[in-house]
């Protein structure tokens, strides 16, 4: 619960210093701005590769993976599509804050709602013994699955925002490669995979995705071949082979990885969200970059709404496996999916990456904090359906 705590301060944190900082010293020059993007992608590459060495696959059940992708990505498809009906209904802007259309930029926004936050959810059902359960086990898979499908629907929806062009055909491409390869290579590349190994590959695979883009950028335009770190960091993930592999703890087991690797993992997702937070643009003031021409009780009540909304759309999960479960299980499942954190944030950072600034974002960034804030409370509840 300290993790949840302290996570969400720093998001709240990075959000009130992104609004207030500007006031003291003025815009950002333009390099910082760079410096402080590029940083923050480095970070989500490290998280997202940590994710992918949290999946634990059994290579020989297709079938059976196929339908918990399947139900993954569903659970995963109603929060986006009930969240962007919401902003197009309640939050449409009344002029545009870009020369895209708004129902294009709520479907990009809207996307922070599918991912399940996978790290802080494994660690707190297991230290509430719950590692065990029918439910911690599908979960476990559940939530990676819906990580991994938010990435790769990032594809469409970038066709969507720039159009079909050969750089989207390339991306296309290079996902499905990579698909390939980390399919083929699960749990067989070995290299090192310390901490400060795996942040150095994190980098790595940033500038390289910042270097294509520059390479095949056309001018004056954001069209350009942009892989984003997502997949290739979930990749890497999978691909690398556990040198010291740690069961998955019984209940009243101690949980392995409070060492240096964990230490390392939570500074790193720390100082990840105090920088989303800080990425955040200015909504108030003569200087703002975006105006949202409502009160706070008025913001409140639409973040309330997008939670509500964004974890309704996770309870399918419970309508499905009911020849392996009861209904309490099947619940703790949908339950277990509620958590939002460090992917969720990474797919707001990326919407900011491509100049969305509209009141979409701020109340989708809200919401995330909200549901952040109540894992503990959702937890509670799974430990007392099972």
């Amino acid at each position: 619960m300290k993790r949840v705590i302290l996570l969400t301060s720093l998001l709240i944190l990075g959000l009130i210093s992104s609004q207030f900082l500007p006031w003291i010293w003025g815009p950002l020059p333009t390099e910082l701005n760079f410096i402080r993007g590029a940083l923050t992608m480095g970070l989500l590459a490290y998280i997202m590769i940590e994710v992918g060495r949290e999946f634990e696959i059994d290579l020989g059940k297709k079938k059976e993976y196929a339908v918990d992708y399947g139900v993954a990505a569903t659970a995963a498809a109603f929060p986006w599509i009930f969240c962007t009906i919401y902003f197009l209904i309640f939050l449409m802007p009344d002029s545009p804050t870009s020369d895209r259309a708004p129902w294009i930029e709520a479907m990009l926004a809207a996307r922070f709602a599918a991912p399940t936050s996978a790290g802080v959810l494994f660690s707190m059902l297991a230290a509430a013994g719950l590692a065990g359960t029918w439910a911690f086990r599908k979960t476990r898979i559940l939530a990676i699955f819906d990580d991994l499908d938010t990435v790769l629907f990032m594809i469409p929806l970038k066709i969507v925002m720039v159009g079909f062009a050969w750089q989207m055909g390339v991306d296309l491409f290079v996902v499905t490669l990579l698909l390939v390869l980390g399919w083929k290579y699960y749990r067989k590349l070995v290299i090192p995979s310390t901490w400060p190994w795996v942040l150095l590959y994190a980098f790595v695979i940033t500038c390289a995705s910042e270097l294509i883009f520059f390479l095949t950028k056309e001018p004056d335009s954001v069209l350009g071949v942009h892989i984003e770190v997502l997949l290739p960091a979930f990749v890497l993930g999978c691909a690398l082979k556990h040198q010291d592999h740690e069961d998955i703890p019984t209940p009243g087991e101690e949980i392995p990885g409070e060492g240096a690797e964990e230490r390392a993992g939570l500074v790193i997702s720390c100082l990840f969200m105090l920088l989303v937070g800080l990425s955040m643009p200015s909504m108030f003031g003569s200087g703002s970059v975006v105006k949202i021409d409502m009160g706070w009780g008025e913001i409140l009540l639409h973040v309330l709404a997008v939670t509500v909304l964004s974890n309704l759309g996770k309870m399918f999960a419970a309508f499905c496996y009911r020849k392996e479960a009861t209904l309490r299980e099947r619940l703790a499942v949908s339950v277990s999916l509620f958590p939002r954190g460090e992917v969720g944030a990474g797919v707001l950072a990326v919407s900011l990456s491509y100049g969305i600034t509209g009141p979409f974002v701020t109340i989708g960034f809200l919401s995330l904090a909200l549901n952040l804030m109540l894992t503990g409370v959702f937890i509670v509840i799974v430990k007392r359906l099972l």
